[in-house]
This record gives structure tokens, C-alpha cells and sequence, in this order.
């Protein structure tokens, strides 16, 4: 997965959805899938992403 684009920020709270979701009993590679996923929304919805930046002008 592309996560050159994520900040610091971004990052942490990947690893904190990936390890709430193994505790949970998702297994590692799904964890990792679903936490991508979630963290990337929330970098669409607060208009960080390339395609959000454009649509903005």
C-alpha cells in the first residue's frame, strides 16, 4: 500500500486500528486491509489526498 503520502499522524493511527482490530481476533493480513482502508477515508474526507485537492480549486 502507498503510505509514502501518510504523515506521522497518519501512521499512528494505522498501527493503533491494525492492533485494535488483532485484538479482536481479525486476522493480520485483514487487520492491515481494513486499517489502510479506514485511514485513507479519513485522508479523503478531510481533503488530503490528491484527488480531494484538485476537486477543492
Amino acid at each position: 500500500m502507498p503510505r509514502q503520502a501518510w504523515t506521522d499522524k497518519r501512521e499512528r493511527q494505522y498501527e493503533h486500528i491494525k492492533e485494535s482490530y488483532e485484538n479482536r481476533g481479525v486476522g493480520e493480513d485483514e487487520a492491515e486491509e481494513r486499517a489502510a482502508r479506514t485511514v485513507n477515508k479519513e485522508r479523503r474526507e478531510h481533503g488530503e489526498t490528491k484527488a480531494q485537492r484538485s476537486r477543492r480549486s
